[in-house]
């Protein structure tokens, strides 16, 4: 890429019963930690000290707490592996370094250069999962794209969502390979609109003008 984004190709990764391991045990450890368990993974996390809701987690026997830095064993065997020590550069390499090796999915936070897969921001109320990316030109208007559309979907969609999937359901059954299953369930769905506004910042175009044009003190 000319600008030196990368926009990644967007998947949906299958790690359910897969080893997976987090290095750090903070409030990054534990939002990434959530996701996958979430998604069914076989989790680990390596970390001197764990968030109370890690450690919750570790009490219910719902991850493996290894309570030391990490170590490089540690990533023998793993499907994938995120790190999210943040004030580590040197681990942040020789992590990227050992997963190329051993052919490891990783992620390191806020280092693409040093990650071969991306987290973009979720967006998961009950069943419908919308992953926002801005190919890392600016993290927080992801994250602001993300509370503004959790906003949106609230109870009564996360109701429709999945009555929509009971149907379906249903009628695989009752109705299997019967034409009208899709005009049913196209029917429910039909009406559907998805509508907003957007709203910018005063003056932005300009602020962000100054800010590309402001030099540097030893200039």
């Amino acid at each position: 890429m000319t600008d030196g984004l990368n926009p990644y190709f967007q998947v949906g990764l299958d790690v359910m019963d897969q080893p997976c391991l987090i290095i750090g045990g903070g409030q990054g450890g534990e939002g990434r930690a959530g996701r996958l368990l979430d998604a069914g993974a076989r989790l680990s996390v390596v970390s001197p000290s764990l968030t109370p809701r890690l450690e919750s987690w570790r009490d219910e026997e719902r991850l493996t707490h290894l309570s030391r830095v990490f170590q490089e064993n540690d990533l023998r065997g793993m499907f994938l592996v995120i790190n999210t020590v943040q004030a580590d550069d040197q681990l942040a390499e020789e992590v990227y370094g050992m997963a190329r090796r051993e052919r490891t999915l990783v992620n390191s936070f806020d280092r693409p250069e040093l990650s071969n897969i991306g987290m973009p921001a979720l967006v998961d109320p009950g069943h419908l999962r919308l992953a926002i990316s801005t190919s890392n030109a600016s993290p927080g208007l992801a994250r602001r794209l993300r509370e503004d559309l959790e906003r949106m979907f609230g109870e009564e969609f996360v109701g429709y969502l999945s009555q929509l999937g009971q149907v379906r359901a249903h009628l695989k059954k009752v109705a299997a390979g019967d034409d009208t299953r899709f005009e049913i369930l196209h029917s429910l769905v039909a009406d559907f609109r998805l509508s907003g506004s957007i709203d910018y910042p005063a003056g932005w175009r300009k602020r962000v003008e100054d800010l590309l044009a402001r030099r540097m003190p030893s200039e």
